[in-house]
């Protein structure tokens, strides 16, 4: 199975409703390329307004977070039947920032992760190490501990069913970007790791986004990598013709 670049655009807590259906619309004119996916993630009370813009234009709607539960007393959760309702297919999970700021662990990632594969929505598994952790040459450790955790009583049967988004935290919205071989030799190792979790065939089958501080002066070379299947986009995906300089990314 072909891996299809996926180009996603994570605007945070940005925009209001209106600014974000306008760069939704903004975004949905293109020019956007056959062979490649797009994906809008906006904060949850511009869900509905976003994907009704989206509806019908071939561009993906997800969330910033899920719940695992549809409904309940879940104070400030996303719902995946919301989510459905307003047209959404991806949940990102375990982002740096939820994991950070909100103190999120592995389990609890792990438990948002399999409450979105119950309602059919594709999860996008963030990981990524500190500044702190790469120098003291953990990353590879750090992103172990973080797949397998939080793929702990995962089954899945086909690699389009999960999307892993390698992330190093020093590098998000700091302006550094990781190498483009620091790129593919971390992304090389998640995907070996996967094959050791699931199976070889599933682990060439999963998408593995690279994001971080990632813009259109370093797109072209982070997706030229092997292993590089697409990009967790910030803050240049919060205007219309920067991600779309990097949803047009020039192969090499």
């Amino acid at each position: 199975m072909e891996r299809i670049p996926l180009l996603a655009g994570n605007w945070k807590m940005f925009t209001t409703v209106a600014e974000a259906t306008e760069l939704a619309r903004a975004i949905a004119a293109g020019p956007l390329p056959d062979g490649r996916q797009v994906l809008l993630a906006p904060s949850a009370p511009a869900l509905t307004a976003v994907g009704d813009v989206l509806s019908g234009t071939g561009i993906e709607l997800a969330s910033q977070n899920i719940c695992w539960e549809e409904k309940g007393a879940f104070t400030g959760e996303i719902s995946p039947l919301l989510l459905k309702e307003a047209g959404g297919t991806m949940a990102i999970i375990g982002h740096s920032e939820r994991r950070q700021i909100f103190a999120e662990d592995n389990d609890l990632i792990n438990k948002r992760l399999r409450g979105a594969l119950g309602y059919d929505i594709l999860p996008i598994l963030c990981i990524g190490e500190t500044l702190e952790e790469r120098e003291e040459n953990a990353t590879m450790a750090v992103l172990e501990k973080q797949l397998r955790q939080g793929l702990d009583q995962v089954t899945i049967t086909t690699g389009d069913q999960l999307i892993v988004a390698y992330e190093p935290v020093w590098a998000i919205g700091t302006g550094k970007t990781a190498s483009a071989a620091q790129a593919q030799e971390t992304h090389g190792f998640c995907r070996t790791l996967l094959a050791d979790i699931f199976d070889k065939a599933i682990a060439q089958q999963i998408r593995i986004l690279y994001g971080g501080s990632v813009n259109p002066a370093n797109v072209d070379e982070l997706m030229n990598q092997t292993d590089v299947d697409g990009a967790l986009v910030g803050g240049a995906a919060l205007k219309a013709e920067s991600f779309l300089r990097i949803i047009n990314f020039k192969t090499l």
